[in-house]
């Protein structure tokens, strides 16, 4: 089974989404591999993202969409962490939320699987996006209220998806510290925790009793 089967994602859409990013950044002649394109595209373009003070507005787009459809979470940082020093935190984690939000189950597990190289940690010397002369507008990294829409969406796809890979996908990312979640989640928190308890599904039972053990 391909990385895209396993992702739920077809192979092609990956790579029209790098296809898109390259193309906005002007990178047109680079010699492809007949064997995986989309891979030997996304490290054509990695380089360029970080290296630029700035990325044009109409990029933002094309970067959220390659990175939901990133099929191995491992490089998911390639798109993710150049919009970030770019366009902010929060602007990225927004757009992940709204992918779990309305998007198909394949862009809601690439969303789950952006969501962690969206915490990517800022550092003025690892991209001249970060701000001039190392000054960053605080603003724009502000995500408390769009990490508690995250953790929101979560447990309402838990609650309503029919596939068990989504649902472990969305609970299994959840914490299981009550202190975790603002006092507007609790009666969701505990609905999602109800539901869990008496799942047959062992991996969600244990996060069901991982969170009992804490206190939930």
């Amino acid at each position: 089974m391909t990385e895209g089967e396993q992702s739920g994602m077809e192979p092609h859409s990956f790579l029209a989404c790098v296809t898109e990013v390259a193309r906005l950044l002007g990178i047109g002649d680079v010699a492809m591999q007949p064997t995986d394109q989309a891979r030997h595209l996304a490290h054509a373009v990695r380089k360029p993202l970080l290296e630029r003070a700035s990325l044009p507005d109409e990029l933002f787009a094309p970067l959220m969409a390659a990175a939901v459809c990133e099929p191995d979470p491992s490089f998911c940082r390639w798109f993710v962490e150049p919009a970030v020093y770019a366009f902010g935190r929060r602007r990225v984690m927004t757009a992940l939320v709204g992918y779990l939000r309305i998007g198909t189950d394949a862009e809601r597990a690439g969303a789950v699987r952006a969501w962690y190289s969206a915490h990517v940690p800022l550092r003025p010397d690892r991209s001249p996006a970060y701000g001039p002369g190392g000054v960053r507008d605080p603003a724009l990294d502000e995500s408390g209220d769009i990490k508690t829409a995250w953790l929101e969406a979560s447990m309402q796809v838990f609650a309503e998806a029919t596939d068990l890979q989504m649902r472990h996908r969305v609970l299994l990312g959840l914490p299981t510290s009550r202190a975790a979640y603002p006092p507007s989640l609790r009666t969701l928190l505990e609905s999602t925790l109800a539901s869990a308890r008496i799942h047959p599904d062992v991996h969600i039972g244990r996060w069901a009793a991982a969170a009992d053990r804490e206190g939930i």
